[in-house]
């Protein structure tokens, strides 16, 4: 007992004299970081779910500009009729604009003068977004029949036609097909409103044929066929490294037949049929391959290519072998067209689009989510890809879309590829189970992993599900928390998982635009906002060394992560509470030297239950604030519901 009591008091002793206090602690180890960070931490993912491209971040507003949407009718419009004047619209395939776009809207105006006049409008997504004192760009081809040749007004007006914003006019049409383009620009004194369309008229009785009507607003960068502004800066600034695209799902298309088909989105966009898409409505390809490369240009972010591997999600699939090869060579061709010299065949039509440098690529994806498969052929189809890829571009690493996330996708390969894809949509419980031990177990003699999909949900209902649509569009802080605490896990293994991204990315909120939840940016017409999730992941992408440096919590609920930058010694330490109660802990930096007494601090905390809005969209956001009393051990709260980041300045 003697012996017993006097080791308690050395312990007692010892503690006392180190400095160490006794309870939760977090030691730093930041003057030995044990790996590189990959220099691909944050990324995003992003496909045509949810009206994130037609009716999102590519700028155009006419819904079915093409007449292409439904065979029957040309859904979107409808009949202008004002002041007694009459006329009808219908499809009309017998006029088709070339043999890419094969029908158009005939127009039959029987009774219009002066201001009675009569044509076609369009609904645009969700409304035709007016705002004082914009310029928009309105294209469109028209073919009048012989006795009419004009002239035709275009005009953005009230959804009821009793208000003009603005208008133009073309004063004559010509009896083959022609192409007209017209600025449109609002006054000071208009009103932002969504509650507008756009409208085509005659003020006088003709037949008139049109196709391929187009209106975009001022875009990113002014980029001709671009994206919208404020999405795009809401992406720009959460500093992506890299964007997987075309997609998940909207790669494979539900028949192969409707897969992305890379070469049918370039060009003009008279030589863009569109395709339909497997989120229940059909994509105009206005944000082609081409689009997609300016995207991540836009972003300084590198493009993670994915390319069709013969598998569609209806089961069809291609053979391995003879039968695949057309599909391996255009794949080949594809990663020619994005990294090939202008003196390759693919790398002169990239510069005919208007980008004669090579994009810089360094991954390629066969195939998405081929685990789905049933055929059991993917382990074949992906060799024989690789082996091809590897052949003209021994460069680039190969990324199998079956990861080692179900069990039953750890079984023996023909071949290791470099890296895997991993994709996670969990509930917040089992993300939070997961920050701890899931990748320190991996072997490190690789394959790399991409977690290409991840998302925590926050209700019982499946992201999938159809009850899921009765729950908010984005998610509330409790998924943020979730997320925040997988990203720990990820960052901390940062050297084995080299790339990640949250997904969905985008969703427009507007009635019936939702496929999918939780999504982390939300939109309508006119406003934009960010979700808990999105600042979350916008703390953890913006606050980041290059090297990992090793941290041990003790007795204490708060997960954290830990880099470095090894250029100006500043530490990022990331914290994340997901208690009900607020968590003090000690941190220790034993033998940093020359760390400041001061410290920036981010903090994301609030109800669990809380959550952005289109109507809130600031509920829920980060306060940056200082911190003093910063020493090699000193003592921080963690508040309840918290997500924290940490900037110590050290020499």
């Amino acid at each position: 007992m003697r012996r017993r009591s006097v080791l308690l008091l050395l312990l007692f002793l010892f503690s006392v004299t180190s400095g160490r206090a006794a309870g939760p602690t977090i030691t730093i180890d930041a003057t030995s970081p044990s790996a590189t960070v990959s220099p691909l931490f944050y990324g995003l993912m992003t496909e045509e779910i949810n009206h994130a491209y037609d009716g999102g971040l590519y700028a155009e507003l006419i819904q079915n500009r093409a007449f292409l949407d439904d065979a029957k009718s040309p859904v979107r419009w409808s009949t202008v009729q004002r002041g007694g004047a009459a006329a009808t619209i219908a499809l009309d395939p017998a006029q088709p604009l070339n043999d890419t776009i094969r029908t158009s809207v005939r127009l039959d105006v029987t009774q219009a003068s002066g201001e009675s006049v009569a044509g076609l409008a369009n609904e645009g997504y969700w409304g035709i977004p007016v705002r004082p004192r914009t310029r928009y760009r309105a294209s469109f081809y028209a073919k009048a029949a012989p006795g009419f040749n004009g002239p035709i007004t275009i005009a953005i007006q009230s959804d009821d036609g009793t208000t003009v914003y603005a208008s133009g006019r073309i004063a004559s049409l010509a009896q083959t097909w022609t192409r007209h383009e017209l600025t449109l620009e609002t006054a000071s004194s208009v009103p932002t409103t969504a509650k507008a369309r756009f409208a085509l008229t005659l003020d006088r009785p003709g037949r008139v044929w049109l196709s391929l009507v187009s209106l975009f607003p001022p875009t990113f960068r002014n980029q001709a066929n671009g994206f919208r502004p404020d999405l795009m800066q809401m992406l720009v600034d959460l500093k992506p490294k890299f964007l997987r695209f075309p997609g998940g799902n909207y790669l494979e298309g539900d028949q192969i037949a409707d897969r992305f088909d890379w070469k049918k989105t370039l060009g003009p966009l008279s030589e863009r049929p569109g395709h339909m898409a497997p989120w229940t409505y059909r994509s105009s390809d206005g944000l082609g391959l081409y689009e997609f490369l300016l995207w991540c240009e836009n972003m300084g972010a590198q493009p993670v290519l994915a390319v069709y591997a013969g598998y569609s999600l209806k089961g069809a699939y291609v053979k391995p072998g003879a039968d695949l090869e057309p599909y391996i060579q255009d794949a080949l061709d594809e990663i020619e067209y994005v990294t090939g010299p202008t003196s390759s065949k693919w790398g002169a039509v990239r510069a005919r689009d208007g980008h004669p440098v090579p994009f810089k690529l360094t991954y390629v994806e066969v195939g998405n989510e081929d685990f789905f498969d049933r055929s059991g052929s993917y382990d074949q189809r992906f060799a024989q890809f690789h082996k091809a890829i590897k052949a003209r571009y021994p460069g680039l690493k190969v990324i199998s879309s079956v990861g080692f996330e179900q069990p039953e996708n750890r079984r023996v390969r023909s071949l290791v590829p470099d890296v895997v894809d991993e994709h996670y949509y969990r509930t917040v419980d089992t993300f939070l189970k997961m920050a701890t031990g899931q990748y320190e177990k991996y072997d490190r003699k690789g394959p790399e992993i991409f977690v290409g999909e991840w998302g925590a949900y926050e209700t019982p209902f499946e992201p999938w599900n159809e009850r899921s649509r009765n729950e908010a569009p984005t998610p509330n802080m409790r998924a943020a928390l979730g997320d925040a605490a997988f990203m720990t896990q990820m960052e901390r293994n940062s050297d084995i998982v080299v790339m990640h991204c949250y997904a969905p990315l985008l969703v427009n909120v507007s009635p019936g635009a939702r496929q999918w939840r939780p999504n982390m940016i939300g939109y309508d017409t006119l406003r934009v906002y960010g979700s808990p999730s999105y600042y979350a992941f916008k703390m953890f992408s913006t606050n980041l060394g290059d090297r990992i440096v090793k941290a041990t919590a003790s007795e204490t609920p708060v997960l954290v992560s830990v880099t470095r930058d090894s250029r100006n010694g500043q530490v990022f330490v990331k914290l994340v509470n997901a208690t009900d109660a607020n968590a003090p802990v000690q941190i220790d930096l034993p033998g940093v030297k020359g760390l400041a007494s001061t410290a920036t601090v981010h903090t994301l905390a609030a109800d669990p239950q809380a959550t952005n809005s289109i109507d809130a969209p600031t509920k829920v956001v980060p306060v940056t604030s200082r911190v003093s009393g910063v020493k090699p051990g000193f003592t921080y709260t963690v508040p309840a519901h918290g997500i924290v980041t940490l900037v110590l300045e050290t020499r």
